[in-house]
Protein backbone atom coordinates (compact mmCIF):
# COMPACT_ATOMS: atom_id res chain seq x y z
CA UNK A 1 0.00 0.00 0.00
CA UNK A 2 1.10 3.65 -1.07
CA UNK A 3 1.51 6.05 1.98
CA UNK A 4 0.96 9.34 -0.06
CA UNK A 5 1.19 10.92 3.06
CA UNK A 6 5.11 10.16 3.37
CA UNK A 7 5.01 10.53 -0.44
CA UNK A 8 4.06 14.04 -0.24
CA UNK A 9 6.22 14.19 2.88
CA UNK A 10 9.47 13.39 1.10
CA UNK A 11 8.37 15.62 -1.65
CA UNK A 12 8.41 18.50 0.49
CA UNK A 13 11.36 17.66 1.65
CA UNK A 14 13.12 18.09 -1.16
CA UNK A 15 11.03 21.45 -2.78
CA UNK A 16 12.63 23.06 1.43
CA UNK A 17 15.78 22.00 0.23
CA UNK A 18 16.00 23.17 -3.20
CA UNK A 19 14.48 26.48 -2.07
CA UNK A 20 17.63 26.52 0.73
CA UNK A 21 20.14 25.97 -1.77
CA UNK A 22 18.13 28.75 -4.29
CA UNK A 23 18.73 31.00 -1.78
CA UNK A 24 22.22 30.66 -0.98
CA UNK A 25 21.33 29.12 2.63
CA UNK A 26 23.14 26.12 4.07
CA UNK A 27 21.37 22.43 3.79
CA UNK A 28 19.11 21.66 6.56
CA UNK A 29 19.31 25.19 7.84
CA UNK A 30 15.22 25.77 7.40
CA UNK A 31 12.90 23.34 9.96
CA UNK A 32 9.86 21.77 8.54
CA UNK A 33 6.89 22.10 10.73
CA UNK A 34 4.36 19.28 9.77
CA UNK A 35 1.15 21.40 10.44
CA UNK A 36 -1.53 18.66 11.60
CA UNK A 37 -4.37 20.90 12.72
CA UNK A 38 -7.55 18.59 12.17
CA UNK A 39 -5.91 15.89 10.28
CA UNK A 40 -5.96 12.47 12.29
CA UNK A 41 -4.09 10.96 14.33
CA UNK A 42 -3.26 7.92 11.59
CA UNK A 43 -1.45 10.74 9.02
CA UNK A 44 0.37 12.07 11.87
CA UNK A 45 1.65 8.63 12.50
CA UNK A 46 2.53 8.13 8.69
CA UNK A 47 4.78 11.64 8.92
CA UNK A 48 6.50 10.08 11.77
CA UNK A 49 7.31 7.09 10.94
CA UNK A 50 8.79 8.52 7.24
CA UNK A 51 11.23 10.78 10.35
CA UNK A 52 9.22 14.01 10.87
CA UNK A 53 8.80 15.09 14.79
CA UNK A 54 7.95 18.39 14.82
CA UNK A 55 4.19 18.67 14.88
CA UNK A 56 1.74 21.85 14.88
CA UNK A 57 -1.60 21.87 16.56
CA UNK A 58 -4.04 25.43 16.23
CA UNK A 59 -6.59 24.28 18.66
CA UNK A 60 -6.14 23.25 22.53
CA UNK A 61 -8.23 20.45 22.93
CA UNK A 62 -6.85 19.01 19.70
CA UNK A 63 -3.37 19.15 20.68
CA UNK A 64 -4.66 18.04 24.00
CA UNK A 65 -6.10 14.67 22.31
CA UNK A 66 -3.51 14.19 20.59
CA UNK A 67 -0.54 14.27 22.78
CA UNK A 68 -1.99 11.93 25.19
CA UNK A 69 -2.45 9.48 22.45
CA UNK A 70 0.63 9.60 21.15
CA UNK A 71 2.19 9.73 24.05
CA UNK A 72 4.63 7.00 23.65
CA UNK A 73 6.50 8.64 20.81
CA UNK A 74 8.96 11.82 20.59
CA UNK A 75 7.02 14.18 19.09
CA UNK A 76 7.82 18.16 19.38
CA UNK A 77 4.25 19.70 19.48
CA UNK A 78 4.21 23.31 18.63
CA UNK A 79 0.87 25.70 19.29
CA UNK A 80 0.91 27.72 16.72
CA UNK A 81 -2.83 28.93 16.77
CA UNK A 82 -4.32 32.01 18.82
CA UNK A 83 -4.37 31.23 22.48
CA UNK A 84 -6.58 32.81 24.80
CA UNK A 85 -6.03 33.34 28.78
CA UNK A 86 -8.38 30.63 29.56
CA UNK A 87 -6.64 27.91 27.81
CA UNK A 88 -3.12 28.69 28.56
CA UNK A 89 -2.33 25.77 31.31
CA UNK A 90 -3.07 23.07 28.90
CA UNK A 91 -0.54 23.96 26.42
CA UNK A 92 2.23 25.49 28.96
CA UNK A 93 1.96 22.10 29.91
CA UNK A 94 2.30 20.12 26.58
CA UNK A 95 3.69 21.99 24.10
CA UNK A 96 7.67 22.45 23.48
CA UNK A 97 6.99 25.23 21.49
CA UNK A 98 4.53 28.17 21.11
CA UNK A 99 4.81 30.69 18.22
CA UNK A 100 1.19 32.94 18.65
CA UNK A 101 2.24 35.25 21.67
CA UNK A 102 0.99 38.25 20.72
CA UNK A 103 0.38 40.25 24.30
CA UNK A 104 2.40 39.92 26.85
CA UNK A 105 -0.99 38.60 29.21
CA UNK A 106 -0.76 35.62 27.62
CA UNK A 107 3.12 35.25 27.98
CA UNK A 108 2.73 35.72 31.27
CA UNK A 109 0.38 33.21 31.79
CA UNK A 110 2.76 30.52 30.05
CA UNK A 111 5.47 31.34 32.36
CA UNK A 112 3.39 31.15 35.50
CA UNK A 113 1.78 27.78 34.46
CA UNK A 114 5.02 26.03 32.82
CA UNK A 115 5.49 23.04 35.02
CA UNK A 116 9.13 23.59 36.94
CA UNK A 117 10.41 20.08 35.86
CA UNK A 118 9.89 20.78 32.22
CA UNK A 119 12.27 22.45 29.98
CA UNK A 120 12.03 26.61 29.06
CA UNK A 121 8.95 26.79 26.92
CA UNK A 122 10.42 27.72 23.44
CA UNK A 123 7.98 30.66 21.95
CA UNK A 124 7.42 33.45 19.63
CA UNK A 125 6.16 36.70 18.99
CA UNK A 126 3.54 37.23 16.05
CA UNK A 127 3.63 40.00 14.57
CA UNK A 128 0.93 41.26 12.41
CA UNK A 129 2.88 42.20 9.19
CA UNK A 130 0.10 42.85 7.19
CA UNK A 131 -1.69 45.30 8.93
CA UNK A 132 -5.22 43.23 8.70
CA UNK A 133 -7.72 44.18 11.63
CA UNK A 134 -8.84 40.57 11.57
CA UNK A 135 -5.54 38.81 11.59
CA UNK A 136 -3.56 38.18 15.53
CA UNK A 137 -0.37 39.57 16.25
CA UNK A 138 1.24 42.65 17.98
CA UNK A 139 1.76 45.45 15.88
CA UNK A 140 5.66 45.78 14.19
CA UNK A 141 5.56 48.83 16.38
CA UNK A 142 5.11 47.16 19.78
CA UNK A 143 7.19 44.40 18.80
CA UNK A 144 10.53 45.43 20.41
CA UNK A 145 8.77 46.40 24.21
CA UNK A 146 6.83 43.47 23.87
CA UNK A 147 9.83 40.76 22.84
CA UNK A 148 12.14 42.54 25.11
CA UNK A 149 9.25 41.64 28.52
CA UNK A 150 8.68 38.29 27.19
CA UNK A 151 12.44 37.38 26.92
CA UNK A 152 12.32 38.28 30.64
CA UNK A 153 9.94 35.97 32.17
CA UNK A 154 11.38 33.26 33.88
CA UNK A 155 9.48 30.03 32.55
CA UNK A 156 9.93 31.28 29.15
CA UNK A 157 12.89 30.79 25.93
CA UNK A 158 11.81 33.37 23.50
CA UNK A 159 13.38 32.16 20.26
CA UNK A 160 11.87 34.59 17.48
CA UNK A 161 9.53 36.01 15.32
CA UNK A 162 6.43 34.42 14.05
CA UNK A 163 3.96 36.08 10.98
CA UNK A 164 1.47 34.97 8.89
CA UNK A 165 1.31 37.45 5.78
CA UNK A 166 -1.53 38.44 3.73
CA UNK A 167 -3.58 35.51 2.05
CA UNK A 168 -3.28 36.56 -2.02
CA UNK A 169 -1.12 39.07 -1.58
CA UNK A 170 1.39 39.02 -4.87
CA UNK A 171 4.81 37.79 -4.76
CA UNK A 172 6.15 41.24 -4.11
CA UNK A 173 4.01 42.22 -1.23
CA UNK A 174 4.59 38.93 0.75
CA UNK A 175 8.87 39.52 0.42
CA UNK A 176 8.25 42.68 1.58
CA UNK A 177 5.98 41.48 4.44
CA UNK A 178 8.73 38.41 5.30
CA UNK A 179 11.34 40.84 4.69
CA UNK A 180 9.87 43.36 7.37
CA UNK A 181 9.88 40.24 10.09
CA UNK A 182 13.10 39.50 9.06
CA UNK A 183 14.21 43.43 9.80
CA UNK A 184 12.62 43.37 13.57
CA UNK A 185 14.36 39.90 13.97
CA UNK A 186 17.81 41.73 13.36
CA UNK A 187 16.66 44.72 15.16
CA UNK A 188 16.49 42.95 18.31
CA UNK A 189 19.31 40.81 17.73
CA UNK A 190 21.27 43.99 17.75
CA UNK A 191 19.67 44.64 20.84
CA UNK A 192 21.14 41.69 22.43
CA UNK A 193 17.92 39.34 21.90
CA UNK A 194 19.60 35.75 21.07
CA UNK A 195 16.57 34.94 18.82
CA UNK A 196 17.42 32.44 16.59
CA UNK A 197 13.96 31.91 14.66
CA UNK A 198 11.88 33.04 12.08
CA UNK A 199 8.36 30.82 11.56
CA UNK A 200 7.36 32.25 8.22
CA UNK A 201 6.64 30.45 5.21
CA UNK A 202 3.40 27.56 4.97
CA UNK A 203 2.51 25.78 1.76
CA UNK A 204 2.00 27.98 -0.96
CA UNK A 205 4.93 30.47 -0.19
CA UNK A 206 7.24 28.39 1.53
CA UNK A 207 10.25 29.19 -1.49
CA UNK A 208 9.56 32.51 -0.83
CA UNK A 209 9.70 32.64 3.00
CA UNK A 210 13.20 30.30 2.68
CA UNK A 211 14.53 33.54 0.31
CA UNK A 212 13.54 35.67 2.60
CA UNK A 213 15.09 34.39 6.02
CA UNK A 214 13.11 31.65 7.37
CA UNK A 215 14.04 29.33 10.00
CA UNK A 216 11.17 27.54 10.41
CA UNK A 217 8.25 26.67 7.68
CA UNK A 218 4.57 25.74 8.84
CA UNK A 219 3.43 23.06 6.12
CA UNK A 220 0.20 21.23 5.90
CA UNK A 221 -2.07 20.78 3.20
CA UNK A 222 1.08 19.63 0.74
CA UNK A 223 2.06 17.23 3.25
CA UNK A 224 -1.32 16.05 4.33
CA UNK A 225 -3.59 16.87 1.70
CA UNK A 226 -6.82 19.42 1.60
CA UNK A 227 -8.52 19.84 5.15
CA UNK A 228 -12.18 18.98 5.75
CA UNK A 229 -13.40 21.42 8.30
CA UNK A 230 -16.83 20.62 10.00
Amino acid sequence: MIDLTAQQLEKVRQQLRAAEQAAGRPANSVQLLAVSKTFPVAAILSAWHAGQRAFGENYVQELQDKASELQALAIEWHFIGPLQSNKTRVVAELAHWVHSIDRLKIAERLSAQRPDELPLLNVCLQVNVSNEPSKSGCQPSEAVRLAKAIAALPHLQLRGLMCIPEAGADQAKLAAQFAQLHQLQQQLQADGLLLDTLSMGMSADMVLAVAEGSTMVRVGSAIFGARHYL
